[in-house]
């Protein structure tokens, strides 16, 4: 029974994926389907911990795992992305958003088969896309931010930011992994920034930080990246 524990977890973030795909769709609810998201990431980070902290990770923990991210993190945010659209609005056009569920789902199988992705990411996670899109219901429970979620929720914000999105969840783009092996500031410099920099913009702008906190992530990536290569 021990074993299955970091699977029963995994499975709860699967079914937030489903939940929020029923919010969507049934409830006509981003806002609910979007909290649900946001569970089923605690889900998703708590599942791996468990597995180390039993001993007990196994191959189909890891593919478990993936197929439940499609979900969670691919196809529910791509949901989101297209119901803010709206097909009665804009036709087929809607459907462009879902393609990030396709780019999630190959991003996701990739990650399974590459061996230079144990100690950090090519390409932007798949979770990182999800908050994009999950903050923009979210942002609207902030009415001064109003403008911002305006602009975020248009046509014309969603489909290129989808199409760019794409691109970056398969991209060759190496992306610095939250994983701590140890606390020292040497190791883990840029992680503590990127965690201090977030703390700091969520207790100003609360969900209107997300956005930026994804932006600041890729920012704080591709600025490693040149370090590494000018080394």
């Amino acid at each position: 029974m021990k074993k299955q524990i970091p699977n029963i977890i995994t499975l709860l973030n699967l079914l937030c994926g489903v939940i929020a795909i029923i919010f969507v769709f049934y409830f006509k609810d981003n806002k609910f389907a979007s909290l649900f998201i946001v569970l089923g990431a605690v889900f998703d980070f708590f599942d791996g911990m468990t597995a180390r902290a039993l001993k007990v990770s196994s191959p189909i923990g890891v593919e478990l795992d993936s197929l439940s991210d499609v979900v969670s993190f691919g196809v529910a945010p791509s949901c989101i992305a297209f119901s803010l659209i709206g097909f009665d609005n804009h036709g087929f056009v809607a459907f462009i958003p879902l393609l990030m569920a396709l780019f999630s789902s190959y991003r996701l199988a990739k990650f399974n088969l590459d061996t230079r992705q144990t100690t950090s990411f090519i390409g932007l996670p798949t979770p990182a896309n999800a908050i994009l899109w999950l903050s923009i219901p979210l942002i609207d429970l902030q009415s001064r931010f109003h403008i911002l979620y305006d602009v975020m929720s248009s046509v014309y914000f969603i489909v290129p930011v989808s199409l760019l999105m794409c691109y970056l969840l398969v991209s060759e783009i190496p992306m610095f992994s939250l994983k701590f092996h140890n606390l020292k500031w040497k190791d883990n410099s840029l992680r503590f920034v990127f965690l201090i920099l977030s703390a700091i913009l969520l207790g100003v702008l609360w969900f209107a930080a997300l956005p930026i906190i994804i932006i600041l992530y890729i920012i704080l990536s591709v600025i490693n990246n040149l370090k590494i290569k000018t080394r």
